[in-house]
């Protein structure tokens, strides 16, 4: 099911319980029941449980998204890495340098054509991918430089590799959700109770009342949503994605 399929049934399902819930409460409220006024303590705690939790919202959606630009990061530091070997080898002779050009090539389109697709859909790194940069890493390590000029890009070389390895060590670890389960629970425990004291100010079944009150819980709805869809860097809707190696290597996709 497409995710902005699921915001919206979510949405319009938010908005449905909280209409039925007010019509059902206005329904069986009794004939005396003053619905005009409302004690002050519940209107003050209504507004403090709004407040804490928008903020709790708020922090959560910035941890989400910090995550998420911070695995958007490491694919650009492992692409560049990996670009700057392609770049910095035109120093060493042709059969050496169109070799660990290919290899570079190879686990580019790899990580594009396919390990991306293994991470979205089982959350995890491809073997062939590690043999693919082990590859790489013996190609720049193994050669012996022939001449001064050589020899000072070879250890450039292999600091790029270590950083490519690195920033995919660090691709791994930022697969998996960012926000633990307590967490989840604390979210829509809270959104349960910022939507339930709607209900304590007395809301009537009126035309306005009952928009507003759908409008706040599909809101709620769609920020729980948003936290959800961020909470996982490389596999829902608002994803890290592989334009960095398509943009350093055009023909990574192919």
């Amino acid at each position: 099911m497409p995710e902005w399929l699921v915001l919206i049934l979510a949405m319009l399902a938010a908005c449905v319980v909280v209409v039925i819930i007010t019509v059902v409460r206005h329904r069986r409220a009794s004939d005396d029941e003053d619905t005009t006024e409302t004690p002050d303590v519940i209107e003050y705690m209504t507004m403090w449980i709004g407040v804490v939790y928008a903020i709790v919202l708020g922090l959560a959606i910035a941890g989400v998204w910090e995550a998420r630009s911070a695995a958007q990061d490491h694919v650009q530091t492992e692409a560049v890495a990996l670009h700057e070997i392609s770049e910095r080898v035109r120093v060493y002779p042709p059969d050496v340098r169109d070799r660990i050009r290919e290899d570079v090539n190879a686990y580019v389109g790899h990580v594009v054509s396919a390990e991306w697709k293994t991470m979205a859909d089982r959350g995890e790194m491809t073997e062939r991918g590690a043999e693919l940069l082990d590859r790489v890493r013996a190609d720049v390590t193994d050669y012996e430089p022939k001449s001064d000029f050589e020899a000072q890009a070879y250890q450039p070389l292999v600091d790029q590799v270590t950083a490519a390895d690195q920033a995919r060590i660090a691709r791994a670890e930022s697969m998996g959700a960012t926000m633990p389960g307590v967490v989840w629970f604390g979210l829509i425990t809270g959104g349960v109770i910022t939507v339930g004291m709607v209900f304590a100010l007395q809301i009537r079944r009126t035309p306005r009342e009952l928009i507003l009150a759908g409008l706040f819980s599909a809101l709620i709805a769609f920020l729980l949503f948003l936290i959800w869809d961020f909470d996982a860097p490389f596999s829902r809707g608002v994803a890290a994605s592989t334009d960095p190696f398509v943009n350093l290597f055009p023909g990574a996709g192919d």
